[in-house]
């Protein structure tokens, strides 16, 4: 695959299964996360770079790597796609990692041939992508279920960009449009 795979989590137990899983699916590196600096410094702007997260215990302990990449300076980390690998996930679980602007949660179990088509549904495709004031990520309205009027915020301001994640040519934006809404 013409990309890179970064694996978010300590080189040992789920993520260590998981660097194995990377490497038979031919990532052109696969590396461990450290930093959002320590990526930026080694990604081209023709990369895709794909964040693979192993399962962790509290997933509050996601959201600092989750926000860094989010909120980076290159297209092709703030873009890039955040993918969760876990044994079975809850509905709370799913829900959470939607929240934190997740692309994909993929459960077990794991092999070459049930995730290489998942990660590929991140390529060559448009995806659309919202921004508010508390949230970056992925349109995924339509995967979530509905949540009660109490959660619903009504009014604001967000963008809709739209954008494609092209191996080879790095992540083009499609379109950008801000919208109000009263």
């Amino acid at each position: 695959m013409k990309a890179r795979a970064y694996v978010v989590g300590p080189r040992r137990g789920a993520a260590a299964a998981l660097f194995d899983l990377a490497g038979r699916l031919e990532f052109e590196a696969v590396l461990s996360y450290t930093s959002v600096v320590d990526v930026e410094r080694h990604a081209s702007d023709m990369s895709i770079v794909f964040f693979l997260f192993a399962e962790v215990p509290d997933l509050e302990q996601l959201r600092p790597a989750t926000q860094a990449i989010r909120a980076a300076g290159s297209r092709n980390l703030r873009f890039a796609p955040l993918v969760y690998f876990c044994t079975t996930p809850s509905i709370e679980t799913v829900r959470k990692l939607i929240g934190m602007g997740f692309d994909d949660v993929i459960a077990g179990p794991f092999s070459p041939s049930v995730v290489r088509p998942r990660l590929a549904r991140q390529l060559d495709v448009p995806l659309a992508y919202f921004e508010t004031a508390t949230y970056f990520g992925p349109d995924r309205r339509r995967d979530a279920a509905p949540r009660p009027d109490s959660e619903r915020r009504g009014g604001g301001q967000f963008r809709r960009l739209e954008i494609i994640r092209r191996p080879g040519h790095g992540i083009e934006v499609i379109s950008d449009d801000l919208q109000v809404v009263l």
